[in-house]
């Protein structure tokens, strides 16, 4: 019986980081839209702020609830492969590192859609 690491919490990671660059462009490109059909759209409206951030809250905490369940995996993977061979430590840091960027890149988002709307 051999044991593998579950891919379900990376493709939920990259659900997230997908929904969340959706939910940026479309807070960054609406104005510019605007302003090419001839409308003077200078502030958005109290809706487009709010959905704003539920869109950066979302976005952060998606993104870390998709990062932790990514290091468990990875990191219990880890450890089990440093068990049997030690010199995997530099590739097991790494492993757990870009599985703990997606966080990362969540917060990244956020930071946008939120400099975006205010």
């Amino acid at each position: 019986m051999t044991r593998g690491i579950k891919a379900a919490p990376v493709w939920l990671a990259g659900a997230a980081a997908i929904i969340s660059l959706a939910a940026t462009l479309i807070f960054w490109w609406s104005p510019a839209i605007a302003a090419e059909a001839g409308s003077t759209a200078t502030a958005l409206s109290s809706g487009a702020i709010q959905w704003g951030f539920i869109a950066a809250a979302l976005a952060t905490g998606l993104s870390s609830l998709g990062a932790g369940f990514a290091v468990a995996s990875v990191g219990s993977a880890a450890i089990g492969a440093m068990a049997e061979k030690p010199e995997l430590l530099g590739r097991a840091l790494i492993m757990v590192g870009l599985a703990e960027g997606i966080a990362i890149y969540g917060l990244i988002i956020s930071i946008l859609i939120l400099n975006r709307i205010l």
